[in-house]
């Protein structure tokens, strides 16, 4: 500790994307979002739907024995989007296939991709306040210039236009 104190073990860093460099890192990004958030919601749908169908063709076949299979559906479902989430966050693209689809990304505040862990439990986070404060977690991001819902601010990660999109943006005057 004779450089400095204890100050000297935390780095803090500054944000990466600045809305007023940058505006076209943030342009349209809201209403994408809930764009790419629908078209997940039906990726991570589809494949829980096709086992319900299976477990009852199981049930049938087996006179009812396979219908136990149904109180997996609930971890089962939880676990693939968790697994979904942190899987297509935690890639090179930083963004879900949905995301992807509407050209954004996420990043943490200070500029580094997205990982696993932090896919996932963005995941979680986003469940969790929109459950419990649906209206409140989309006006959050219209009062801030980053365009942040609730749970990015709790877990420090920020969305962004991808740099194709963003460099489509700035060739076209924005």
């Amino acid at each position: 500790m004779a450089d400095g104190g204890p100050g000297r073990f935390v780095e803090i860093k500054p944000h990466a994307y600045d809305p007023v460099l940058n505006p076209e890192l943030f342009e349209g990004v809201l209403a994408r979002r809930m764009i790419a958030f629908v078209i997940d919601l039906v990726i991570i749908t589809v494949p829980i739907i096709m086992a319900c169908i299976f477990i009852f063709l199981f049930g049938v076949i087996t006179f009812g024995l396979g219908w136990a299979l149904y109180f997996l559906l609930v971890p089962g479902s939880v676990i693939w989007a968790l697994v979904y989430y942190g899987a297509t966050m935690g890639s090179p693209a930083s963004a879900t296939i949905g995301m992807r689809t509407v050209d954004i990304e996420v990043r943490t505040w200070y500029g580094a991709p997205c990982y696993f862990v932090l896919g996932a439990v963005h995941a979680i986070a986003f469940w969790i306040t929109t459950s419990a404060l649906t209206p409140l977690v989309l006006l959050v991001g219209l009062l801030n210039e980053r365009r942040r819902l609730l749970h990015d601010f709790l877990l420090g990660t920020v969305v962004i236009n991808n740099e194709y999109r963003a460099a489509a943006l700035r060739h076209y005057g924005h």
